[in-house]
């Protein structure tokens, strides 16, 4: 027996994209996979150690704090205060995750109420959608203006009203769209006209290149009373599978989250939470490398393409390329296409949202002769596309 608003969803697309992929390997294809951007890159090793020893305490014995471990929170606090100069009160406003993407649909369902809305990018991370519909509310899709910032103008009065969170997402998973400080400011001033709050997913916040360093919105004088923000071990630290984040900000929040946690689970994995401390305490040694493999891979992909003739733009952030499909596809007929002909499987823009449409994703999870090699392979199927 399935509830009517999760029948009410369609099929994940990632779903979809596992189903075709898995196919083409039952077929005997070999494939160059650049669609989900699922990590490929070692754990450091002081996370490896950390959770080796993690793996024999007592302590993983009894059920871990609500919240969140003391250590876990420590290190956290320290990270940032050294990477953003924020300071946190860990006992307010601070809570451990299992994954940021739980985190945001939890504090989604423990905040809404059936016919509320939430305002979220057109092209968005799936769960942004999907949360509030599974509470009943309305996800409402807020356009961009041509240098990725919101259009907040767009808005509807109606939707404004009944608006009781504001999702944001820089830098931009799939768009790779970049914003400064400037921008947050501008953001925490509407989310406190209409009383909105404000939550800001920093899920990249490491993986930046060419001299641009990603913001914290909790820089904003006066953001901790509109605004909360989702950190991740996932890319940065490439700890996708261990499962550990934090939400950091608004006390109201935070304490709203805790309380909807504490009724459906017992806190996150102390294990998890030990891998974390040893990530966030070690960041500044763990990250550079990451970042230079990153940047490396992302330097071969867009060199190729461009050597191919297609002038695509270079990303100053994240781990993806958001290209426009050629002329002559729809969204899941490129796929198909890709997998079918030269055996390389992208993400459809589709699966971010209807104005994700016309474009798909690539991942930079495979080293960067194979990101080449991908790049001339795709190139191979049609005429170059336009600058995206």
């Amino acid at each position: 027996m399935t509830s009517r608003l999760l029948s009410a969803i369609p099929q994940y697309v990632f779903w979809e994209l596992d189903a075709r992929r898995a196919a083409a390997r039952a077929a005997g294809r070999t494939l160059i996979d650049v669609g989900i951007g699922s990590p490929d890159q070692p754990i450091a090793p002081v996370v490896v150690e950390a959770m080796q020893r993690a793996a024999a305490e007592r302590a993983l014995s009894g059920y871990p704090y609500f919240k969140g471990d003391p250590a876990f929170f420590a290190a956290v606090t320290r990270y940032m205060d050294e990477r953003f100069a924020v300071r946190l009160d860990p006992t307010r406003e601070l809570i451990a995750l299992a994954g940021s993407k739980e985190g945001l649909a939890e504090l989604v369902l423990a905040s809404v109420n059936p016919g509320d809305v939430v305002l979220i990018p057109a092209v968005h991370y799936p769960v942004y959608a999907r949360a509030p519909k599974l509470a009943g509310a309305t996800a409402v899709c807020v356009p961009t203006l041509p240098d990725g910032r919101l259009d907040l103008d767009a808005i509807a009065p109606d939707d404004l009203t009944r608006a009781r969170m504001l999702v944001v997402n820089y830098p931009t998973n799939p768009t790779t769209a970049t914003v400064t400080l400037a921008e947050y400011e501008r953001l925490v001033a509407f989310a406190q006209r209409h009383a909105l709050l404000l939550v800001s997913d920093l899920a990249y916040s490491e993986l930046s290149f060419d001299g641009f360093v990603v913001p914290s919105v909790l820089q904003v004088p006066g953001a901790h009373a509109v605004a909360v923000e989702l950190h991740t071990c996932s890319k940065s630290f490439n700890m996708a599978g261990v499962r550990i984040a934090f939400m950091a900000g608004n006390a109201q929040a935070i304490e709203t989250l805790d309380q909807y946690r504490a009724n459906i689970g017992y806190g996150v994995s102390t294990f998890a939470q030990r891998a974390g401390t040893a990530a966030f305490t070690h960041h500044a040694t763990i990250v550079p490398p990451v970042v230079a493999e990153y940047r490396a891979r992302r330097d071969a992909l867009v060199g190729a393409f461009h050597a191919h003739g297609w002038p695509i733009s270079t990303p100053m952030a994240t781990m993806y390329l958001w290209l426009p499909i050629p002329a002559g596809f729809d969204d899941w007929g490129w796929v198909d296409a890709l997998i079918a002909g030269p055996g390389v499987v992208v993400t459809p823009g589709i699966a971010f949202g209807e104005a994700g449409r016309g474009h798909f994703r690539i991942s930079f999870v495979q080293p960067p002769d194979a990101l080449a090699r991908a790049a001339a392979l795709i190139a191979s199927v049609t005429s170059p596309v336009p600058a995206s």
